[in-house]
């Protein structure tokens, strides 16, 4: 076990992310932000993000690094949080975790249970730099909650600045069982500098200009007081009788390999939910959806954005496990031909209306543009989206 120790750069060695001249009040290049590809490359170069095996090369996002599990998970009967004074295997100990099960070959996780997964990477942060995480965009359209922790962690998805030590992920199947393996990719890292904040005047700036928010059929609506962009859900699709605007996932089916892409038959995992004339739909307390926002959503190269999964003021529900969206995703100068997909679970019975506010998209400043950028080369999966289930499900006619 690796405890954590309280890791400085040596001021002998060169930073990796120096202060950049300014002119006059403006920074011309930002030295604070979002990492993007290029500042995580070298970290990995740097040996400030190491791993057994070595990171290969597509695990570099345009704005995170994607995570891999390592060769064994252990079944804890509750999800914990070390605290100050604990390690993470310590806690795994006392909470009836052992023996390890062993994911060389592949292994199932049953849904309704928790694990407790050693990833591959280690991490020995500068003291400027901290990190988040969530599950990848694939991992959160499954039902499967996946929480980064760290050894003395008091905060999931959170990595400290200075941190040194092991990554943990908790993985809690909900809807279906998965099969995963040494080296699958449940979620990701994204690492910070400083302050990412985009004012609000630019916010309003690209807002009016189309560039992160179009929507076909109505006004956009208004940034709210906190700088958030607001969210709403698509209950109508083309309007037209029969036509899909949702899912509902399937209380009992087989298990799902989560390395594998366009395998399974869609009609055996989820039941489509179809547009009639009401323009409503209410949410099931144990019930997984998949659904839509109206708004086709865009991120400039030099902007990163996450979603608030869960805000208790719309309602007692949840529309969001994955909410990093990459610089680049849906956007060409404007905003137009993705829009987001809406994992959702509530936690009371809910009637949803078309054109509500669900959900809020919070946009982050990248430190520079990447290198890469979302959907350039990176055969991204969900670039163009519409009501788009996970890439594990085979392509059917649209009946948008």
């Amino acid at each position: 076990m690796i405890a954590r120790a309280g890791c400085r750069v040596k001021d002998e060695q060169p930073r990796l992310f120096p202060r950049l001249a300014r002119e006059g009040d403006e920074a011309t290049h930002p030295s604070t932000g979002i990492l993007p590809y290029q500042a995580i490359a070298a970290m990995v170069r740097s040996r400030v993000i190491t791993a057994v095996p070595d990171i290969v090369n597509d695990q570099i996002q345009p704005a995170s690094l994607d995570l891999r599990l390592g060769r064994h998970a252990y079944r804890v009967r509750a999800s914990f949080l070390p605290g100050q004074d604990a390690t993470v295997m310590t806690k795994i100990e006392q909470m009836d975790g052992l023996p390890p099960l062993d994911l060389q070959g592949g292994a199932v996780l049953e849904k309704g249970c928790v694990y407790v997964i050693p990833l591959s990477e280690h991490l020995k942060l500068p003291n400027d730099v901290r990190g988040g995480a969530n599950p990848k965009s694939s991992t959160g359209r499954l039902d499967v909650l996946t929480r980064l922790i760290t050894d003395r962690g008091v905060a999931f998805d959170n990595v400290p600045v200075g941190y040194e030590g092991p990554l943990y992920v908790e993985v809690a199947p909900a809807t279906f069982s998965i099969v995963v393996r040494e080296g699958s990719r449940l979620n990701q890292l994204r690492l910070q500098r400083g302050s990412s904040r985009v004012s609000k005047e630019k916010l309003i700036k690209l807002h009016d200009e189309g560039q992160i928010i179009r929507v076909a059929d109505a006004d956009k609506p208004a940034i709210q007081s906190d700088d958030f962009v607001p969210l709403t859900v698509d209950l109508r699709g083309i309007g037209r009788a029969g036509c899909t605007i949702g899912y509902r996932a399937k209380k009992h089916t087989d298990k799902i390999d989560v390395d594998k892409s366009a395998e399974y038959d869609p009609d055996h995992f989820w039941e489509r939910l179809e547009y009639y004339s009401g323009e409503s739909l209410v949410l099931d307390p144990d019930e997984f959806y998949i659904l839509a926002t109206r708004e086709e959503v865009g991120v400039p190269t030099d902007l990163a954005a996450e979603m608030v999964p869960y805000y208790p003021g719309s309602g007692e529900y949840r529309v969001h496990y994955a909410g990093f969206f990459d610089p680049g995703f849906g956007w060409a100068e404007k905003a137009g031909g993705s829009r987001a997909v809406l994992e959702v679970r509530s936690y009371v019975p809910f009637m949803l209306e078309h054109g509500q506010t669900v959900g809020w998209l919070r946009y982050m400043r990248m430190m520079s543009p990447p290198e890469r950028t979302y959907g350039e080369g990176l055969q991204s999966s969900y670039q163009n989206q519409g009501l788009a289930l996970s890439k594990h499900f085979r392509s059917t006619p649209r009946r948008l």
